[in-house]
């Protein structure tokens, strides 16, 4: 995971730093006025994002006219089972791959249970968060089907979903009352 990580990073900096000049042109023209921390949090939450989508669908590629998407790849190569794949993990001989799995996905989207109500205070509610986490790592699993950059899973939803909870409610901990 930290060599993935690490493999990533250059990517995530690279297409940070479009972001970084696309918002501040539209910081410009724009001329809202936000808080300090409230742009900050954008600016995180942004980089969070393109790292997430770096590590998990766009990992083979560096720019979007090398992706190469397979249409044609049957439908049962996704797991719709729920705990299939989980539960022959709970008994492999290896318990880490387990652990990497169920908690890696898990911590995944904590971020952005924290960072989302954060970013989109007028969303900030427990159901909007969830479901656009929700959404989110169903955008993830139907990339990585489409583009063949890891396998398709409704168990790593599960999971990326209960990390969306988990985010939330470590951001609702931590509100200011």
């Amino acid at each position: 995971l930290v060599k993935l990580t690490l493999m990533a990073l250059d990517k995530t900096v690279f297409y940070f730093l479009i972001f970084a000049v696309l918002r501040l042109i539209w910081l410009l023209f724009i001329r809202r006025r936000r808080s300090l921390k409230s742009e900050a949090s954008v600016w995180i939450f942004a980089f969070y994002m393109i790292l997430v989508l770096m590590l998990t669908t766009f990992r083979d590629t560096y720019f979007p006219w090398q992706l190469v998407f397979n249409f044609n790849r049957p439908l049962s190569d996704v797991n719709l089972v729920f705990m299939k794949e989980t539960w022959k993990l709970v008994y492999a001989p290896s318990r880490l791959d387990f652990f990497y799995n169920s908690f890696g996905n898990i911590l995944c989207l904590v971020p952005f249970g924290i960072l989302f109500p954060i970013v989109f205070s007028k969303k900030q509610s427990f159901v909007k968060t969830v479901l656009i986490g929700m959404l989110f790592s169903i955008s993830i699993e139907t990339l990585q089907f489409l583009l063949e950059t890891g396998v398709s899973d409704i168990d790593d939803v599960f999971f990326n979903t209960c990390g969306a909870i988990l985010g939330y409610l470590i951001y609702r901990l931590f509100r200011k009352k």
